[in-house]
C-alpha cells in the first residue's frame, strides 16, 4: 500500500498523453513527481481500437493562464496547479463557502471542446451515484468554462495498489464487482467513462471502489467510441487482468506495469501467475476480446457492463482470507515448577498390619440388641400389611370433582411490516428546509444497495454543531399501530424515532410537534416504543453522524421498516 495517497489527482493526468509544459511532469496532488510517458499508453489497449478524436481536432489553445489564489466565483480559490494539458488545467482548490477541498478543469470558453465539456459534466453530476467522484459544479463565467468535482485525499489511485503487488483474490472480486456495477448504473442513464483506466480508479479508507473521470475524461480529451459499452467493459476486464497478475494484457507497458511476452498473444491469468483465482481469471478474458471474439473458449464474451455485473454474482462469492495467528510454543512444565527440584524421591513405606477389631454385636449386650430390633420389624411389617390389605378391599369414592381442561395461553401476534406510503425529507433548522430530497425513495425502496444521505458537516459529528439532527418523515397513509422501526445505516449513527400526534391530518413541520418514543445508536437499529403507538407519521430522526470519506460526517439511510 502506498504510502501516500494520489487519490485527489486529476483526470488529465490519467490520460498518458506527453504533457504540453513542464509543470505536467512534477505537479501531482502529494508533491511527487509523477511522469507520464508516451510509451505508458498501451498499442493494443481496447480504447485505443475504440475511440478517436473528434473531427481530428488536435486545439491549439493554451491553457487559461491562472495563479494560485484566484477566485472563481468568489467561491473556488486555487491553490496548486495539477496539470496543464491539451488546452486546459487542472487544479486543487478551495471551497471556501462550505469549507472543503475541490478539484476544478479549467479551460477557455473558445476552446472547441468546451461546450462538450460542459454537457458531460452537467450530465455527470445529474447522475449522483456516490460510486462516482461526484461533479459539484459546471459553469461558463468571464470566457472561462470551469468543472468542479470532488478532491478525495483519504483514498489511493489502483496505480499505487497495483506497484505494490498483484491484489488478494477477494480484493479483486470486489474491484470487479463494484466497477461493473458502477459502469452498468452509469451506461442505463447514457453516460459512458471511455477512460477506465488505472488512475482512473479509487479505493477509499473503508474499502469501497470510486471512479472518476465518468463523461468528463472523455470530453476534456475528445474521446468518442462507436460501442462505449463494450469499451468500458473490456476496460474493466483489463483492470481486472492487472488486478490478478500485477500485468497489462497487451504487449505493450503500460501505468506503470509490464505488458505480455510479444508473439504469445492474449493468455489467461492463472496462466500468467501461479495461484489465480480460477473463476476470477475466466471473468477477465470473458470481459477482454481479440479483435471483437471472446477470449474465452469456455463461456460467451461480457459485451456490457450489465453482462459482466451478472457474471460476477452468478460465480461463487469469493471469501475474504482467514486471520493467520501464529501457534503459541507448546508449554511444558519443568521440575524445578512441579515442585520437586533439589528434594529427595519419596520411597515406599512398609507398613506393619493392624489385627482386625472383634464384631461390635458379638458381646452379650449386642446380642440383646439384636433380639430387640427383629421384634420391633416383625410387628412393623404386620401393622403394614394389615393396612394394606384394609386398603385394597375397601371399594374407592367416585371422583365427583369435574375435570377441566388446561388451556393454552394465547400468543400475540407476531409484527408486520406496515406499508409506507411516501416519504419527505426533515430539516426544520435550515433555510430551505430540505435535506437531499432527491434520494428520499432509497430509503424505503427495499434495496439495501441504495441510501438517503444527508449533507456532508464539517468539524462535528453533530451537524457541525449547526442544528440539532435531520431526519425523514414516514407518511403511513392513514393511522397505524406501530410496534417497533427498524433502520439501516452505513456507519455508526444515532437516532430517534418520534410520532406525531394521534388524529393528525398533516405531518408537523416543527420537531415539536412530534413526541420522542424510542433511541438508540448503531448500524442496524431496531426502535421499540414503550408500548405500540397509534399514528400516520412518523419521524426518524438523526442526532450524531458517522465519519465520512472525506473525513467530514454524513449520514446514510439504506433502509427503514415499519413494523406494527
Amino acid at each position: 500500500m502506498a504510502e501516500r495517497s494520489t487519490a485527489a489527482v486529476d483526470v488529465a493526468d490519467n490520460s498518458g498523453d506527453d504533457p504540453l509544459t513542464a509543470q505536467a511532469d512534477t505537479a501531482a496532488t502529494d508533491g511527487v513527481a509523477e511522469e507520464r510517458k508516451t510509451a505508458e499508453e498501451p498499442s493494443g489497449a481496447p480504447e485505443q481500437k475504440a475511440v478517436e478524436r473528434k473531427n481530428g481536432e488536435q486545439p491549439s489553445l493554451a491553457p487559461p493562464e491562472l495563479h494560485s489564489g484566484h477566485k472563481l466565483a468568489r467561491r473556488y480559490r486555487l491553490e496548486e496547479c495539477v496539470t496543464r494539458l491539451d488546452g486546459f488545467s487542472s487544479w486543487r482548490a478551495v471551497d471556501e463557502k462550505l469549507r472543503r477541498a475541490v478539484g476544478v478543469h479549467l479551460l477557455p470558453a473558445d476552446h472547441p471542446r468546451a461546450r462538450s465539456v460542459l454537457a458531460a459534466a452537467r450530465s455527470a453530476a445529474l447522475l449522483g451515484d456516490p460510486r462516482f467522484v461526484q461533479v459539484l459544479d459546471a459553469v461558463e463565467e468571464n470566457d472561462l468554462v470551469y468543472v468542479v468535482h470532488e478532491w478525495l485525499p483519504d483514498a489511493t489511485e489502483l496505480t499505487a495498489l497495483l506497484a505494490d503487488g498483484p491484489l488478494q483474490a477477494h480484493e479483486a472480486y470486489q474491484l470487479v464487482s463494484q466497477l461493473s456495477q458502477a459502469m452498468a448504473a452509469a451506461h442505463r442513464e447514457g453516460l459512458a467513462h471511455l477512460r477506465l483506466t488505472p488512475s482512473a480508479v479509487l479505493r477509499s479508507s473503508t474499502g469501497q471502489y470510486r471512479i472518476r473521470g465518468l463523461a468528463v475524461n472523455a470530453a476534456l480529451r475528445g474521446i468518442t467510441a462507436d460501442r462505449p459499452q463494450r469499451t468500458d467493459t473490456e476496460a474493466i476486464g483489463a483492470l481486472l487482468y492487472a488486478a490478478l497478475t500485477q500485468r497489462w494484457p497487451y504487449e505493450s507497458d503500460a501505468y506503470g506495469l509490464s505488458g505480455l511476452p510479444k508473439g504469445v498473444g492474449l493468455i489467461p491469468p492463472d496462466q500468467v501467475r501461479a495461484g489465480v483465482h480460477r473463476g476470477l481469471s475466466e471473468i477477465a478474458m470473458r470481459a477482454l476480446a481479440n479483435d471483437g471474439a471472446t477470449a474465452s473458449r469456455q463461456e460467451p464474451p461480457c459485451t456490457t457492463p450489465d453482462e459482466l455485473a451478472k457474471a460476477v454474482a452468478a460465480m461463487p462469492r469469493v471469501k475474504p482470507p482467514e486471520p493467520e495467528f501464529p501457534a503459541p510454543a507448546e508449554y511444558q512444565r519443568t521440575t524445578y515448577q512441579q515442585g520437586t527440584y533439589g528434594r529427595p524421591q519419596p520411597r515406599p513405606v512398609v507398613t506393619q498390619p493392624v489385627p482386625a477389631p472383634p464384631a461390635p454385636l458379638e458381646s452379650r449386650t449386642g446380642k440383646a440388641l439384636k433380639w430387640a430390633v427383629g421384634a420391633l420389624l416383625i410387628a412393623a411389617l404386620g401393622l403394614g400389611s394389615w393396612q394394606i390389605a384394609d386398603r385394597l378391599l375397601k371399594p374407592e369414592p367416585k371422583d365427583e370433582t369435574p375435570v377441566v381442561q388446561p388451556t393454552v395461553d394465547e400468543k400475540p401476534a407476531p409484527p408486520k411490516p406496515v406499508t409506507i406510503q411516501s416519504a419527505d425529507d426533515f430539516d426544520p433548522f435550515s433555510d430551505d428546509g430540505r435535506e437531499s430530497p432527491a434520494d428520499v425513495p432509497k430509503a424505503h425502496d427495499g434495496d439495501p444497495s441504495t441510501y438517503w444521505q444527508t449533507m456532508e458537516y464539517r468539524g462535528y459529528s453533530k451537524f457541525g454543531n449547526l442544528k440539532d439532527g435531520v431526519g425523514l418523515v414516514l407518511d403511513l397513509g392513514q393511522e397505524q399501530e406501530v410496534d417497533s422501526v427498524d433502520v439501516s445505516f452505513l456507519g455508526q449513527t444515532s437516532v430517534e424515532l418520534r410520532t406525531a400526534a394521534p388524529g393528525a391530518s398533516s405531518a408537523p413541520t416543527s420537531l415539536d410537534g412530534f413526541a420522542t418514543q424510542a433511541k438508540d445508536s448503531g448500524s442496524q437499529v431496531t426502535l421499540k416504543p414503550s408500548k405500540p403507538v397509534t399514528t400516520r407519521y412518523v419521524l426518524v430522526w438523526l442526532t450524531d453522524l458517522p465519519a465520512s470519506e472525506t473525513g467530514h460526517f454524513r449520514g446514510k439511510v439504506t433502509e427503514v421498516k415499519v413494523m406494527g
